[in-house]
C-alpha cells in the first residue's frame, strides 16, 4: 500500500475507507512509524480505515506531546474529511503502543474531540527514573552522596514527565471522555501495567473497557509477517527458524485479530486463520 506524508503525518488510505484510525507509537520508535509499525498499520488499512500515524519525538513534557501530536492530526482530518470521505463526520479510533496509549490518554483527557473509542496496546506508566536506566543510576548516587551535589545541579537528578504516573490516572479517573476501550496486554511483557489502567477505565465507565491477554511480548505491535526460507538442504537451524516464524507470526496474526474484531465483529470472520 501507498503511504504518503501530510502536514507532519503519515497517511494511507485504501479505497471507500469506512473509518479513521490516529495511531501513536511508542517513545524510541515513534519518529517513523511508517516504517516500525508498517504491517500492523497497513492491515487495518485492508480492512477499510485511513489510518494517519503520526510522529513525534519523546521529551520530559507528555502534555506538550499530546497537543503537538493533536495538532498535527487535525490538519490530516481535515484533509481526508473534505477530500477523502467527503463529509463532515466519520468514526475515528486511537490506536497507541506503549507511550502512544498515554498520549492517547491525555487527548482523551485534554481535548473535546469526539471519538468513537481506543485501542491501547502494552501501556506503561512508570516514572523517568524507571523508564530511563541513567536517571535511575543518577538518582542512586545523588542519594549517596547527596551532600557533595552543588545546590545548583540537584533539580537536574530530580527530573519527571509532566504529567507525574500519579497525575496520570488522576487526570484520566477526573476527565477522560473515550467511553469505549480495548486493552491488550502480552503475555510475555515484563513492563506492561494495562491491568492498572483497566482498573481505572471500569471505573469510570463501567462495562465499556475490554481487556485482553495475547501471547508476545512488548515488541509484538511491531511485528512483520516473517516468511523462514530454508536453504537447500533442510537443517536443524532452518527447524528452529521455522518454530520461531510460527510463534511470532501466530502472536502477531492473533494481535491483528483481535483488534479488527473490536472494532468490527463482522470483518473479523474474513480474516485468515
Amino acid at each position: 500500500m501507498e503511504w504518503r506524508e501530510l502536514g507532519g503525518n503519515w497517511l494511507v488510505v485504501p479505497e471507500s475507507p469506512t473509518a479513521m484510525i490516529h495511531f501513536l507509537g511508542g517513545a524510541f520508535v515513534a519518529a517513523a512509524p511508517q516504517v516500525t509499525y508498517r504491517s500492523l498499520l497497513e492491515h487495518l488499512a485492508e480492512q477499510g480505515y485511513a489510518v494517519v500515524a503520526t510522529p513525534f519525538v519523546n521529551t520530559f513534557d507528555h502534555e506538550a506531546i499530546a497537543r503537538q501530536v493533536l495538532r498535527s492530526f487535525l490538519r490530516a482530518e481535515e484533509y481526508l474529511l473534505e477530500r477523502v470521505f467527503r463529509r463532515s463526520y466519520v468514526p475515528l479510533y486511537g490506536l497507541g503502543h506503549s507511550m502512544g496509549c498515554k498520549l492517547h490518554l491525555l487527548i482523551g483527557s485534554r481535548s473535546s474531540q469526539e471519538r468513537a473509542g481506543n485501542v491501547f496496546l502494552s501501556f506503561n506508566n512508570y516514572p523517568a527514573r524507571r523508564s530511563i536506566p541513567f536517571l535511575d543510576q543518577m538518582s542512586q548516587f545523588s542519594t549517596q552522596f547527596s551532600s557533595q551535589i552543588p545546590p545548583q545541579f540537584a533539580p537536574l537528578l530530580n527530573v519527571e514527565f509532566t504529567p507525574s504516573p500519579t497525575e496520570t490516572y488522576t487526570l484520566i479517573e477526573r476527565q477522560y471522555q473515550v467511553r469505549r476501550n480495548l486493552l491488550i496486554r502480552f503475555a510475555m511483557d515484563d513492563i506492561d501495567q494495562t491491568r492498572s489502567l483497566s482498573d481505572v477505565l471500569t471505573r469510570r465507565f463501567p462495562g465499556m473497557t475490554t481487556l485482553h491477554t495475547l501471547g508476545g511480548n512488548h515488541l509484538t505491535p511491531m511485528g512483520q509477517d516473517l516468511k523462514w526460507q530454508p536453504g537447500a538442504t533442510f537443517t536443524p537451524l532452518d527447524a528452529l527458524g521455522q518454530f520461531m516464524q510460527q510463534g511470532l507470526n501466530r502472536d502477531f496474526i492473533q494481535l491483528k485479530r483481535t483488534i479488527t474484531r473490536w472494532l468490527n465483529p463482522v470483518a473479523a470472520f474474513n480474516l485468515p486463520k
